[in-house]
C-alpha cells in the first residue's frame, strides 16, 4: 500500500520566542521609535510579530529575514535621546541591541533594531532567531499551508481595538479583484462586510478564511479535473475512481514499485477520511469536489521533494567536478557603469548561499593608502577592501560550511597588495587556506580536494608570478617594510620587470577593453604598468588537467 508522503518543513521554535519578550524598537533611516513592544514568533516560525500599547499589530515574515546581528550603538542623537527618555542611556546599550536585517531582494534591505532589558535576553534572542531563519523548506510548502500562513498574518495584523479590519482582507485579495466581490463573499459567510467594519479574530477562523478564498479565487482547474474523472455525472468520486486517478495520473510511473507501491482501496479510504469535510460522504467511502481539492492542495502533493532542497548529493568528489554558485562584480548594487558599491552586498550574497564572490581590487588614492574595491574605469563608487574582508568573515559560513572562493581581480601596487595580504591573514585567521592540504599535495595528476575536505575554509583565486620571481620580490618587500622604507612599486626588484610585463601582456589579452587599435592611451599604459607591478602571492590550488593555477571558474 502507498504510504502518506511526510512533508516535514518545520523548524522547532524555542518556547521563549513563542512566549515573547518586551523590547524597545527603532529604525534609523526613517527615525521610528516604539517603546515597550511585545515581540513574539508563532509556533510554525512563519512570522516575527510585535505590538505596543495603542498601536496596530505588526508582522515581519521570517522568510524575508536574511540575518540576525548584534546591533551597534545608534549614532542618531534623536534615537539616543528617545532611549534615554525610557531609561536606557548610551552607556547601557552595549550588548543589548538585536539587529534584524530583512528584504525582498539583495539590494533593498531594511534594518529593525530591538533593545532588550539586559544582554542575556539579547544573546538568547539572537541565537533563537538565527535558529529559525533560512528555512528553505518553509518557502516551498503546499498551497494549503500557504493559505494558513496568509490567515495567520491577517489574524496578527489587528487594529488598536484588537480586531481584524475588513480593509486588511481586501488588500490581501486586491490583485485583479474588486472590493465589491470581496464584500459580497464576506456577507455570504455571515461576516462583517462594510469597508470600515471590523471582524472579531474568534469569528474569523481558518475554515472561514478557506471558504472565503474558494469564493473569491475558486480552483476551477481542479473542478474541471474532478468532472473529467467522474464523467460529470455525480458530485463525488468513488474509491475505485480515486484509486484509478492516483495510479494512472498522480503517481510518477518512473518510481520503484517496491519503494513506492501503487495506491489501493485502503490508502484511498485513508485519504477520504483525512480530507473529506462531509461526514455522510465519509461513511459511504466517497469524496466530494471540495475534499478532492483539499487533498491536491495538501502537503501530500507538495510541489517538490523537500530532501532535494537541501544537501543530498555526494560532496567528496574533486572541487572541479561541481558547479559553484558564483557572483560577478559582487560589490555593485545595480548598474555596471556609474553604479554604487556596497559592503552589504557581500553579506547578502553569502547569506543567500553564494560560494564564489569577486573582489576588484585597486590602489586607494588617500593618504592612508588603503586598497579599495570598485569597478575600474566605470565611474562607480568605491569601498574599502578591509571592510569587505570583515564582512566576508562574519557571513561566509552562516548558511553553509562549504568553502568560499574569493576571486581577486588584482590591480594593486606591491605595497597595497602587501596590505591586502595582511588583512586576509589577520582577519580570516585559521579560516584562510594558506597551504595545500597534506592529503592533496600540489602535484601533476593529483586531484583537487573535495568540498568536504575544504569545509569552513576561505580560498583565494588570484594570478601568480613564477615561484622564483615571487619569492625574491616577497623577501625584498618584507625587508623594506621591516626597515620602514617606502615600498613603492618602482624600487622593488626592477630587474624582474620582464617577468612582470609578460604577466601584463596576458592581462591585456584577457581584457581587450583596455586596448584600442594598435596603440594604448596614457590611462591604458598606467593600467599596464600597474598589472606589471603586481605581486600575485596568494594561496592557490592546481588544476589536475593542465597544471595551471586557478580556482572558482569551474
Amino acid at each position: 500500500m502507498a504510504k502518506p508522503y511526510e512533508f516535514n518543513w518545520q523548524k522547532e521554535v524555542p518556547s521563549f520566542l513563542q512566549e515573547g519578550a518586551v523590547f524597545d524598537r527603532y529604525e534609523e533611516e526613517s527615525f521610528v521609535f516604539e517603546p515597550n513592544c511585545l515581540f513574539k514568533v508563532d509556533e510554525f516560525g512563519f512570522f516575527l510579530t510585535w505590538r505596543s500599547e495603542g498601536k496596530e499589530g505588526q508582522v515581519l515574515e521570517c522568510s524575508l529575514i536574511n540575518s540576525i546581528r548584534s546591533g551597534a550603538i545608534p549614532k542618531d542623537p534623536k534615537i539616543l535621546a528617545a532611549l534615554e527618555a525610557v531609561g536606557k542611556s548610551e552607556n547601557d546599550l552595549e550588548g543589548r541591541i538585536v539587529c534584524v536585517c530583512s528584504g525582498t531582494d539583495l539590494v533593498n534591505i531594511s534594518f529593525t533594531y530591538m533593545v532588550a532589558e539586559n544582554p542575556e535576553v539579547t544573546k538568547q534572542w539572537v541565537e533563537g532567531l538565527r535558529s529559525i531563519i533560512h528555512n528553505f523548506r518553509a518557502n516551498n510548502v503546499s498551497p494549503m499551508t500557504c493559505l494558513k500562513k496568509h490567515w495567520m498574518k491577517l489574524a496578527f495584523m489587528t487594529n488598536t481595538n484588537g480586531k481584524i479590519p475588513v480593509r486588511s482582507i481586501t488588500r490581501t485579495f486586491a490583485s485583479g479583484k474588486t472590493e465589491k466581490v470581496i464584500f459580497q463573499a464576506l456577507k455570504e459567510l455571515g461576516l462583517p462586510s462594510g469597508k470600515n467594519d471590523e471582524i472579531e479574530p474568534t469569528a474569523f477562523s481558518y475554515e472561514k478564511f478557506y471558504e472565503l478564498t474558494q469564493k473569491i479565487c475558486p480552483r476551477t482547474d481542479i473542478e474541471d479535473l474532478f468532472k473529467k474523472i467522474n464523467g460529470d455525472k455525480t458530485d463525488y468520486l468513488t474509491v475505485d475512481q480515486l484509486v484509478s486517478f492516483l495510479n494512472e495520473h498522480q503517481r510518477d510511473p518512473r518510481l520503484n514499485e517496491i519503494l513506492f507501491p501503487f495506491y489501493d482501496a485502503k490508502r484511498a479510504m485513508q485519504i477520504i477520511e483525512m480530507y473529506e469535510p462531509d461526514e455522510d460522504l465519509k461513511k459511504k467511502g466517497l469524496i466530494s469536489s471540495d475534499g478532492f481539492c483539499r487533498y491536491l492542495m495538501s502537503d501530500e502533493n507538495a510541489p517538490v521533494f523537500l530532501d532535494r532542497l537541501e544537501l543530498y548529493q555526494e560532496m567528496d568528489h574533486p572541487l572541479a567536478h561541481y558547479f559553484i554558485s558564483s557572483s560577478h562584480n559582487t560589490y555593485l548594487t545595480g548598474r555596471q557603469f556609474g553604479g554604487k558599491s556596497s559592503v552589504e552586498m557581500y553579506r547578502q550574497v553569502l547569506l543567500a548561499g553564494c560560494r564564489c564572490v569577486e573582489l576588484d581590487c585597486w590602489d586607494g588614492k588617500g593618504e592612508d593608502q588603503e586598497p579599495i574595491i570598485t569597478h575600474g574605469k566605470a565611474m562607480c563608487t568605491d569601498i574599502l577592501f578591509k571592510d569587505v574582508i570583515q564582512a566576508i568573515k562574519e557571513t561566509a559560513f552562516v548558511t553553509s560550511e562549504y568553502p568560499v572562493i574569493l576571486s581577486f581581480e588584482n590591480h594593486c601596487s606591491k605595497y597595497q597588495q602587501y596590505k591586502m595580504s595582511k588583512y586576509c591573514e589577520d582577519l580570516f585567521g585559521d579560516l584562510l587556506l594558506k597551504q595545500a592540504l597534506e592529503s592533496h599535495p600540489l602535484e601533476p595528476g593529483r586531484a583537487l580536494p573535495s568540498p568536504n575536505d575544504l569545509k569552513r575554509k576561505i580560498l583565494i583565486k588570484n594570478k601568480r608570478l613564477k615561484p622564483e620571481v615571487e619569492k625574491k620580490q616577497l623577501e625584498a618587500l618584507r625587508s623594506m617594510m621591516e626597515a620602514g622604507e617606502s615600498a613603492s612599486p618602482a624600487n622593488i626588484l626592477e630587474d624582474d620587470n620582464e617577468e612582470e610585463i609578460e604577466s601584463a601582456d596576458q592581462e591585456e589579452e584577457a581584457h581587450p577593453e583596455f586596448k584600442f587599435g594598435n596603440e594604448l592611451s596614457a590611462d591604458d599604459l598606467g593600467h599596464k604598468e600597474a598589472v606589471a607591478n603586481s605581486v600575485k602571492k596568494f594561496p592557490h590550488l592546481q588544476s589536475e588537467d593542465d597544471n595551471t593555477y586557478f580556482m572558482g571558474s569551474l
